[in-house]
């Protein structure tokens, strides 16, 4: 046994052929903002190396990623103009509408298009759903968010992932689609969204800080287990075919029992301050970027996960063609 695995450590060519992790670049999504306008690539100072696009320019961040080996991209909106109804995100021409139908039109089906399905960057007080009697009603917001996903749908996306953590979102996304004929549309749903202090780059970018409270009422407490893996299974009961664990490396122990306990495909997704963080102290000279990297994606998927969303996406590619990390 020893000398075995003394070989096995020794041998470059054979400890890649014998991990028991594979990760693969087709698993691989990466998330790309897109703001209403025109002519717009957009550096975020929150995300080193990350851009607002406008519809136009979008396709710019798409090609490069699929030069990088990444095909599969989940788009997240922000409009000129925000309501309490947040109108932008079910309209028909809104900015994520319109960035789709530039991208089917441009790549065809060499991409796979998702959507986030929420309101919060789309609503004038940044929260998920609508607001009644200075607080979130759920029941209310249904009906939006089955609208704007069948708006996506109908745009070009492939699939939906709904995000607001809104009670039956799923149940709701289902019916509509099924009803207007899209009963091939899956539907990836963030059934363990987390109250997290890592998604504080993202509500910059996504200009979607709540303007008022917090999200805590609808979002899960990280103190809780449990509670993630009765939302993963009432989602998939309500038709959910892949369900997400949002944030990542904080909650490895949430993806390792979700895949105890799940048959279906589990994401996991490496949010902003995750990112940030390796970005921030790879700059101070603290840690190699590259290889924290790969790192973190592996003990990501080492820990159940079949799919990462990940900002790194295009990074990870070429180190899983390298094979550093395949």
């Amino acid at each position: 046994m020893e000398a075995r695995t003394r070989r096995l450590r020794s041998n470059e060519a054979l400890r890649r052929l014998s991990r028991e992790t594979r990760v693969s670049a087709d698993s691989l999504i990466y998330p790309l903002f897109v703001r209403q306008g025109s002519g717009i690539e957009e550096a975020l100072a929150t995300f080193p190396g990350q851009f607002r696009y406008s519809p136009d320019t979008v396709v710019r961040g798409v090609d490069e990623a699929l030069q990088a080996g990444v095909r599969s991209f989940i788009l997240f909106g922000i409009p000129e103009d925000k309501d309490d109804q947040g109108c932008g995100a079910y309209d028909h021409n809104g900015v994520v509408q319109q960035a789709l139908r530039q991208l089917r039109a441009g790549f065809g089906d060499d991409v796979y298009l998702i959507t986030d399905v929420c309101l919060c960057e789309y609503t004038s007080h940044g929260h998920c759903g609508l607001i009644v009697d200075g607080r979130v009603d759920n029941d209310s917001t249904l009906p939006l968010l089955a609208a704007t996903a069948l708006s996506h749908v109908q745009a070009g996306a492939d699939m939906v992932a709904p995000s607001g953590m809104m009670d039956k979102t799923v149940a709701a996304l289902r019916t509509a689609l099924d009803a207007n004929g899209h009963i091939d549309t899956p539907v990836m749903s963030y059934a363990a969204k987390y109250s997290s202090a890592f998604y504080g780059p993202f509500r910059v970018a996504a200009d979607s800080t709540p303007q008022f409270g917090d999200r805590r009422s609808y979002q899960m407490d990280y103190h809780n287990q449990k509670e993630a893996l009765k939302r993963i299974q009432a989602d998939l009961e309500e038709g959910a075919d892949i369900i997400i664990v949002k944030p990542a490396l904080a909650y490895l122990d949430i993806i390792a029992k979700a895949a105890e306990q799940v048959l279906a495909p589990i994401a996991a997704y490496s949010v902003g301050g995750e990112y940030a963080m390796i970005k921030a102290a790879a700059a101070a000279g603290m840690v190699d970027e590259y290889a924290i990297l790969c790192e973190s994606a592996v003990s990501i998927y080492r820990a159940g996960a079949d799919i990462l969303i990940s900002y790194f996406a295009k990074e990870l590619a070429g180190a899983i063609r390298k094979g550093d990390i395949g």
